[in-house]
């Protein structure tokens, strides 16, 4: 891709056709002020602009073949919608309207919507719950093999590994499961594109025998955001009938930005992605020991993720830093970083917040992490306490379905009081985001242990981005038959 961007330019093309910007020309002066004329001159339309009107130049097959040879999978597909959109595809491929996917309840958002897009019946699979640190693992394959003897006309599997915390399910023993049912697994690795370019990461999905695994690698890797691949073995899903499933979703408008810079990382860890990730897992290593050393601060490990019931392995590129100490929480910890010391992290909740570190981290940021986490101990006297969450036990958070999520989305709705919505069946998603697992589906029936916990959470920080009501004064039921 790269390859083909700079023969472009070299060969000094006169576009008629999109972008209509022309390579910036006529891009606003002060949009180019902020992000640079190169930005615009590498946007250019893969057909008739990298490549031919017929592609005949194969430019994105060669860019997508290298990245399959790069990770050891037979095909890849790259995506330019992020992996929220690739995950959707890749459930299509799999099972259709009305069909059974076995799903784990903890899953993302965008799972979720494409239940609600596809008519996919979901067959729910407890995650491995953490009652005391209030958190999920991936489960396990006992837990699977029970579903499909239960379920045995399911189409396949989603397993979502590492989640946002950085804990790992067992890849190998869940897919031996799958292949023993003759069914497909599909692994959402978003967090995990780094995974199969060093060894002492955890388990990367390919290696471990799924069928299609789903990476972002704007997330731990080094292309734009929404950069997304699907990886590809075996013969149990059709390589034919997944491209048409993402082009009935895809954009037809594919950025050559998403495309370059996913070509560009694959090429730099190939070529030298053994040598930055072990720099980072020392950076990440070290840094782990200087937060355990400030008071009032832990960096969770293997010690509380690792074991029976819980996660079979950890990235350790996460540092999940349990605030408990300091008497604060994590939607405290993250806004004052950013107001005051110009620090971002990723996920926040109730105790916690995780810091990531990928091979891009050095020395230097990580001293400025250290610096702003020192400050945050030394103001947390002075911070309010929090506000109380009603966190509900694991049993509580797992509700009745009662419908379809695509026939309660799409069902006829009311608006009522938060009261009046106990027992009554939701029509929207209710999510705390980050990680974007919603604590409410479409189709359950709303309980007042969970209401009580998202609203309670509202009020101590966390996001909700996705009810009709920002307030949580009212939720969104399916309407009751007159």
């Amino acid at each position: 891709m790269l390859e083909a961007l700079q023969a472009y330019r070299e060969r000094g093309y006169t576009p008629f056709n999109p972008p209509g910007h022309r390579q910036g020309r006529g891009a606003d002066p002060r949009v180019l002020e902020i992000l640079g004329e190169a930005v615009f001159a590498a946007d250019v339309i893969s057909v008739n602009g990298l490549d031919d009107r017929l592609n005949r130049q194969g430019v994105i097959e060669q860019a997508q073949q290298l990245m399959a040879e790069a990770v050891d999978a037979e095909q890849a597909f790259f995506s330019t919608c992020g992996s929220s959109l690739s995950v959707k595809s890749a459930m299509l491929s799999v099972a259709g309207p009305h069909e059974k996917l076995i799903v784990p309840r903890h899953v993302h958002k965008s799972v979720i919507s494409g239940l609600i897009l596809s008519g996919v019946s979901p067959v729910w699979l407890s995650p491995h719950w953490d009652a005391e640190r209030h958190l999920s693992h991936p489960p396990g394959a006992d837990e699977v093999r029970e579903l499909f003897e239960a379920e045995p006309e399911t189409k396949g599997m989603l397993l979502v590994t590492p989640n946002d915390y950085g804990t790992c399910g067992d890849i190998a023993a869940i897919a031996e499961v799958c292949h023993d049912f003759g069914k497909p697994l599909i692994v959402d690795e978003a967090w995990g594109a780094h995974l199969p370019f060093h060894d002492d990461l955890p388990p990367w999905g390919m290696d471990a025998n799924a069928d299609v695994v789903v990476t972002s690698v704007h997330k731990s890797g080094a292309a734009v955001e929404q950069s997304s691949v699907f990886h590809m073995q075996g013969d149990l899903v059709d390589p034919n009938v997944l491209k048409a499933r993402e082009d009935l979703l895809a954009t037809t408008s594919p950025t050559s930005l998403v495309y370059a810079t996913l070509d560009g990382w694959r090429r730099h860890m190939v070529q030298h992605g053994e040598g930055l990730l072990t720099a980072a897992l020392a950076l990440a290593h070290s840094t782990r020991a200087a937060i355990n050393d400030l008071p009032g601060l832990r960096v969770m490990g293997e010690a509380e993720f690792i074991g029976e019931k819980l996660a079979k392995s950890l990235d350790p590129l996460k540092m999940v830093i349990d605030l408990t100490g300091l008497g604060i929480s994590g939607y405290q910890a993250a806004d004052w970083l950013r107001e005051h010391q110009r620090v971002t992290v990723g996920l926040s909740d109730h105790r916690r917040i995780v810091a990531q570190f990928t091979h891009a981290d050095d020395h230097r940021t990580a001293g400025i992490l250290l610096d702003a986490l020192g400050a945050l101990v030394k103001a947390a006297d002075e911070m309010q306490t929090p506000p109380p969450v009603d966190l509900p036990s694991p049993e509580d958070l797992q509700l009745e379905t009662a419908m379809l999520p695509r026939d309660a989305f799409f069902a006829e709705v009311e608006q009522v009081g938060a009261d009046q919505a106990i027992g009554r069946v939701c029509a929207e998603m209710v999510t705390p985001y980050p990680p974007g697992a919603p604590a409410i589906l479409p189709g359950e029936v709303i309980t007042e242990e969970v209401v009580d916990y998202v609203r309670s959470g509202l009020n101590a920080g966390m996001q909700l981005p996705d009810p009709a009501d920002s307030e949580l004064k009212t939720f969104r039921v399916v309407a009751r038959k007159p």
